[in-house]
């Protein structure tokens, strides 16, 4: 891993609940000794990627970050044109929608919906990094994603987050083999216990994966009605937000499964 790579890799570590942290903490989290995250967190205020609070030690993103979001947005909106796919895809199958972006080597979800239906819901949160082989989200990317980054992906430690984890890479692999026949993914428990998600993948400009969206409910909730009602949506809605960002499918992306 390159200088540029470490720094910019210390980013990953803020999300919603963690908007400020600390030289000791972001040195555990990192797994870097101290000395190499303070100087390569110096070197990022330097250039306005993170900045200290006043009266405190720990840092927080700073306004580069603001400025390449928004030039980033301006470039590829998918943010603006998720929010109503999500909400009109929410309010369809009754439970929480999410997007997720591929950042490098890592999936993060940018934004979501809950549906006004129930008071029980799948809780997300915006910017949180998830497992490719434990979610939906990530089972659905893996499915057309370059073989190189799929090798990098099984290769590595895969850390079980339930008891319902798979963490068997020829496992994994047959699983990545259904999404590429179907479109579609589906993890239960894998991130987390009693949920069950389904997700597609987003494709860009260049035919290739950029995300997934997803649909995630609780499994006391998934009916055989729900288990027709949410795949058929979210193919539709997946499409859609495929095409409002300008993007298009690879020429094996199963499109004529049946609704």
């Amino acid at each position: 891993m390159g200088t540029t790579t470490k720094a910019l890799s210390l980013l990953t570590h803020f999300n919603h609940g963690r908007l400020e942290i600390g030289l000791s903490d972001l040195t555990r989290l990192s797994g870097m000794n101290k000395a190499t995250v303070y100087r390569l967190m110096s070197e990022l205020q330097e250039v306005g990627f993170v900045e200290q609070v006043d009266g405190a030690r720990s840092y927080r993103l700073g306004p580069q970050v603001l400025r390449l979001a928004a030039l980033r947005e301006a470039s590829v909106p998918i943010l603006s044109a998720s929010r109503q796919v999500l909400r009109e895809l929410s309010e369809e199958t009754g439970e929480t929608t999410h997007l997720s972006l591929l950042q490098g080597d890592q999936l993060a979800s940018l934004s979501h919906a809950y549906a006004p239906q129930h008071a029980t819901k799948v809780m997300m949160e915006d910017a949180e990094v998830l497992t490719f082989h434990g979610t939906a989200s990530g089972l659905a990317v893996l499915g057309f994603a370059e073989p190189g980054f799929v090798e990098r992906v099984l290769s590595a430690p895969l850390a079980a987050r339930t008891a319902q984890t798979e963490t068997d890479p020829g496992a994994i692999r047959a699983l990545i083999a259904e999404v590429q026949a179907t479109g579609m993914a589906q993890s239960v428990g894998g991130f987390e216990a009693e949920v069950h998600s389904h997700a597609v993948p987003i494709f860009g400009p260049d035919r290739a994966v950029m995300g997934a969206l997803a649909v995630a409910a609780p499994t006391s909730r998934m009916t055989d009605n729900q288990r027709i009602a949410i795949p058929r949506a979210l193919r539709a809605a997946g499409l859609a937000l495929t095409e409002r960002i300008g993007g298009a499918c690879p020429p094996e992306f199963p499109t004529d499964i049946a609704a």
